[in-house]
């Protein structure tokens, strides 16, 4: 019988991680690898990680296990090399230099474990003239140029929360490393450190569009693009009780039925002359006024036009589409992403709600032998 709150399904059961606490990407790369079946020891600090959310609503800790330990000791320090030494992987967000003034750096750490995974997750990197400043996604994403190529032509460029930078180019990619580097070890017997700086994963998601540009088939300016909003036939329209419908009718079939559905055949020829775009868009815009987003919604129902109602994220998870996936399941009362992607074997799921700070000191120290979590006595008495 699985214990709450441990690994027991998915890909990457037996997979040991060690998280050192911080905020945004490194959590959420953690949470992933959790979802995915790995056992992750998340390592608190005395007094939290500083995020200002209640942490049992801190969804990016489900499915992981914490202790607090106090890095600034000598003690705390020794506690987590006890943990690197039956772990897999470690995975800290901290500035460069920090880890190792802390004596957990990559290289103490591999004295200890020659096969761990040592994951680093920053915004700038681990070298560079800006590695030592602070930051946050808008900034990595905006000296990338990615986020220049995000929002309207006459608007100042539009903020995709924290998902391109954070998660898409910090997480996910620090993910990869890992796992690339889970291979490498498990192959060569030989760990290494992961540096994976959301201003790299940034450029790099831009890639497709870096080709475009050295094509000639991209304009490197906002709205002037098939896919940035554009093109009339691949945007969002405001629809006539406010709320929107997205549209990406690119290819010809789909924008032969978008238009006839829409009901503006009569504009169909103006999908490939450039100089009518602005007349089509307006028709566009015209025809989605008259009737409300659920009306529109009945129209493309079953269709090929891909045109899809813009819900929020408290409609989302009513979508008959995604409800019968299961896309998002409610757990501990909080409704939430499923774990993703799926497997056909090692399923997922979402095991156990958030860790909370301290509470599992007494679980960890017995799976992992690490007997000395304990010498403080009560695990609950740094948490409660």
């Amino acid at each position: 019988m699985t214990v709450a709150g441990t690994p027991g399904h998915g890909p990457l059961v037996g997979v040991r991680v060690v998280e050192l606490a911080g905020i945004g990407p490194g959590p959420f790369a953690a949470m992933l690898l959790a979802d995915l079946g790995a056992d992750v020891v998340r390592v608190d600090r005395p007094g939290g990680a500083g995020l200002a959310i209640n942490p049992e609503y801190d969804i990016t800790n489900r499915n992981k296990r914490s202790v607090i330990i106090d890095l600034k000791t000598q003690d705390g320090q020794d506690r987590v090399l006890d943990l690197v030494e039956r772990a897999d992987v470690l995975i800290e967000g901290y500035r460069p230099g920090v880890a190792e003034r802390l004596g957990v750096g990559p290289e103490t750490c591999h004295v200890r474990n020659p096969k761990l995974i040592y994951g680093r997750m920053t915004g700038w990197g681990q070298e560079g003239p800006l590695a030592q400043r602070a930051g946050h996604d808008i900034a990595y994403i905006a000296l990338t140029g990615t986020l220049g190529m995000i929002g309207r032509p006459d608007e100042p460029p539009t903020v995709p929360a924290n998902l391109v930078g954070d998660y898409a180019g910090g997480s996910l990619y620090l993910v990869v490393g890992i796992l690339a580097a889970l291979h490498h070890a498990r192959a060569t017997g030989a760990g290494q450190v992961v540096d994976a700086a959301i201003v790299d994963g940034a450029a790099h998601l831009a890639a497709m569009i870096h080709g475009m540009l050295a094509a000639g088939g991209w304009q490197d300016r906002r709205g002037a693009n098939l896919l940035d909003g554009g093109c009339p036939y691949y945007g969002t329209y405001e629809t006539a009780d406010g709320q929107y419908m997205a549209v990406g009718a690119l290819e010809q079939q789909f924008y032969d039925e978008f238009v006839d559905l829409l009901g503006i055949e009569e504009m169909a020829s103006a999908r490939r002359d450039l100089a009518r775009w602005g007349e089509l868009r307006e028709a566009v815009a015209a025809r989605f006024k008259t009737r409300t987003r659920d009306e529109w919604t009945a129209v493309f129902e079953g269709s090929d036009a891909c045109v899809a109602p813009v819900l929020s994220l408290r409609e989302a998870p009513a979508h008959p589409h995604l409800a019968a996936r299961g896309t998002f399941v409610d757990h501990g009362g909080i409704t939430q992403p499923a774990p993703a992607p799926r497997f056909s074997l090692s399923h997922t799921a979402v095991r156990s709600g958030p860790a909370q700070p301290g509470a599992d000191t007494a679980d960890v120290a017995r799976d992992w032998g690490v007997p000395d979590l304990m010498k403080d006595g009560d695990p609950m008495k740094d948490g409660d």
